[in-house]
């Protein structure tokens, strides 16, 4: 699930007073094992990658969510050891459906490739992984922003149609007829059926020449399909590629397990978008359980501009993870894996098949979707317990005594050797590179057992691009974040992009909009001197460090001081009592910090955090000219990056930093590293707390 924290999820004992009504996934958790201590990473890319390849992302250098500008060294590198290659040695097939946001398309040799390249045998989704923005043109019927949620709504709406010409990419039309107070409006009905809307005519001539070549979030995605070590691109005009992301995503999923052959055992990731930005109504018929009296899915609002259309986007994002939990019941029903009662509800039985169910968020919620009590001024993108504390739920044959709860630590890397546990692998014994996983299968199969980890380890930054760049500054209310990357990411997740491309005059008009700040700092600098409120910061670099009760948060920003006129490094340090306790847990909130502090007990505490963390920071030093994570610098790396040097040239694991950064070339200076370093052996060492 994508960007769903635990704050979401009421079968943990949180979530909102009712909504999103969850039935299936609560049935799955019912039959298995809440794990209500997981922590992931900030954000999702190094969430994922951490699942993935069960390293940290000090290792695998992904630091925050990859974008179209990181190099290739803030990618999932082609020589780490990742689930499917994993599983691979015990004859599993792997399949990956949806969301894939490992690296690629750009700066990657693989490009679009990516996915086989890290060892699955078949894909089916999105590798750059988001949703484009929102079509506020409807297709091209209107003007740029008039349809902030990417479709015709019906005529309770300004500028909306209750009937229409529907038309498909193959010249094709129908006409539609809707009342939206008991069905989808017309225009959604278009859109999910991968048409464009043309409101109040017949089908004939179009008034407008449809664009079927613009990416429509939900609803139109540049799909990427490989088999056989084939690549498909598919157009964005290709039905493939049109209707609803959710529903195509599962679909995807129901065929390919459906057709795995019966003596070979199989991994299918369901990557779901949902319920990442930009937020779209999903079709209605998907949201059963609609609340009564609530205004109809169409007339809800996508932008956040005032308090009524925040409650807006708050609803369309519960029922676009209603929407995903009904697809996911289709998934299990469809695949034999659970049945339907004759209410409709899902009858799983863990023990009718061999089959493990996963279901992990991929970091904590966005901070306009937060529910109470949980934080959203430290949300998504930090490392408080807001931003990194997820659901996971286990279900399958393996589980004594279903329906439990773990409190216990545990970490996002700890799943990469779990799957290995359940193929029979010792994932540290077969990957030749240190791996950052603890157990989690001896939870399943012994109630008693005790916490596997003393500690728990977070962290997010900024991602390698070339010669030091940087996502540019987003502001969100009171806030600036290099985290989103690109100005339509920016502005998807109901934000301000101050960076190159900068156009909103009416904010600040005295800097020139197509250069830009490059920075947040420089935000707050132009703030300051034009006579305005200066912003709170997302750290740039956040990490975070527990025991069983007490929690170490450092974050790291460059920001404006007025008194010297310069930009300069601002360092925090806190520390926290946590717990898991239901419905009102202790979170890192801002007057829950315990330092400073005169007390010596904690003092002892959080020295003892600081040292712990420190040593996990200063586990992976650098290893110049070691380009295929082997540890030693030889021959291989001569031969690997005259490879990549003579073929491709640009972005790779083989471009070093001379002297300070990394240029984005695989050249000569690259070589000349190797040939420095040759014969030379990294040292590595790390143990798990």
């Amino acid at each position: 699930m994508d960007d769903v924290g635990i704050d979401q999820m009421k079968v943990f004992g949180y979530g909102g007073k009712m909504f999103p009504i969850l039935p299936n996934i609560n049935a799955v958790a019912h039959a298995g094992v809440r794990f209500r201590n997981t922590w992931s990473m900030p954000e999702c890319s190094p969430g994922r990658a951490a699942m993935f390849v069960g390293r940290y992302p000090l290792r695998t250098g992904i630091n925050q969510a990859i974008g179209p500008n990181d190099l290739a060294t803030s990618h999932l590198s082609p020589y780490d050891v990742t689930a499917p290659k994993l599983l691979k040695k015990a004859g599993y097939e792997s399949g990956m459906f949806g969301k894939f946001h490992l690296g690629g398309p750009e700066n990657n040799q693989a490009e679009n490739s990516t996915p086989s390249v890290l060892g699955w045998d078949y894909f089916y989704g999105w590798i750059g992984g988001l949703p484009g923005s929102n079509d506020s043109t409807a297709g091209g019927y209107a003007k740029e922003g008039t349809y902030m949620c990417g479709f015709v709504p019906g005529d309770h709406q300004p500028l909306g149609a209750n009937t229409g010409a529907c038309y498909q990419p193959d010249g094709s039309c129908k006409v539609i007829t809707s009342n939206p107070l008991l069905e989808d409006a017309a225009g959604l009905q278009c859109i999910a059926s991968g048409g464009v809307f043309d409101p109040d005519t017949t089908c004939g001539t179009p008034t407008f020449t449809p664009n079927f070549n613009r990416e429509n979030a939900y609803y139109v995605s540049p799909l990427v399909i490989i088999e056989n070590g084939e690549t498909e691109k598919v157009e964005l005009d290709d039905p493939r590629a049109r209707g609803y992301r959710t529903t195509i995503e599962t679909n995807a999923a129901i065929e390919w397990i459906n057709a795995r052959p019966s003596d070979k055992p199989w991994m299918a990731t369901v990557s779901y978008s949902a319920a990442h930005t930009p937020w779209q109504q999903p079709p209605k018929d998907l949201v059963p359980l609609l609340p009564s009296g609530a205004s109809p899915l169409d007339a809800l609002s996508c932008t956040n501009g005032d308090e009524d259309s925040a409650l807006g986007v708050r609803v369309i994002q519960d029922r676009m993870i209603e929407a995903m939990d009904t697809e996911f019941g289709r998934l299990l029903v469809e695949t034999g894996i659970a049945k339907y009662n004759e209410d409709g509800s899902l009858n799983y039985d863990p023990k009718a098949s061999n089959t493990v169910i996963v279901i992990v968020g991929d970091n904590g919620s966005l901070a306009t979707a937060v529910k109470l009590p949980f934080d959203p001024s430290r949300a998504k993108g930090t490392a408080y317990q807001t931003g990194v504390w997820d659901p996971l739920i286990i279900a399958g044959p393996q589980v004594a005594q279903p329906d439990r709860e773990v409190d216990h630590m545990v970490n996002m890397v700890d799943l990469f050797q779990f799957f290995g546990e359940l193929a029979g692998l010792d994932a540290h014994e077969e990957v030749p590179h240190t791996i950052d996983s603890v157990g989690i299968l001896p939870y399943l199969t012994d109630p008693g057992q005790g916490s596997l980890r003393t500690i728990n380890f977070t962290m997010g930054g900024l991602n390698e691009q070339a010669n030091g760049g940087r996502n540019g500054p987003c502001v969100m209310t009171t806030a600036c974040t290099v985290i989103p990357t690109s100005k339509s990411v920016c502005e998807d997740n109901l934000g301000i992009y101050w960076g190159k491309g900068y156009d909103d005059a009416s904010v600040l008009p005295a800097f020139p909009s197509e250069e830009g700040y490059p920075t947040c700092a420089d935000v707050n600098e132009a703030l300051y001197k034009d006579g305005q409120s200066t912003l709170t910061l997302v750290p740039e670099s956040t990490v975070a460090i527990r025991n069983e009760r007490y929690k170490l948060v450092v974050n790291t920003s460059v920001d404006y001081d007025p008194a010297s006129g310069e930009h300069k490094p601002v360092i925090t340090e806190e520390l926290f009592e946590v717990n898991q306790a239901a419905p009102v847990p202790l979170l890192d909130t801002a007057d829950r910090d315990l330092l400073p502090t005169s007390d010596p007990e904690l003092e002892a505490i959080r020295k003892d955090l600081r040292a712990k963390l420190d040593d996990m920071l200063a586990s992976n030093p650098p290893c110049p000219g070691d380009g295929n994570i082997d540890g030693v610098v030889n021959a291989q790396d001569l031969a690997n990056w005259g490879k990549i040097a003579l073929s491709w040239g640009k972005s790779s694991v083989y471009d070093f930093p001379t002297p300070e950064y990394r240029d984005g070339l695989t050249d000569n200076k690259d070589e000349q590293v190797i040939q420095s370093n040759l014969n030379k052996t990294c040292d590595r060492t790390y143990s798990i707390y």
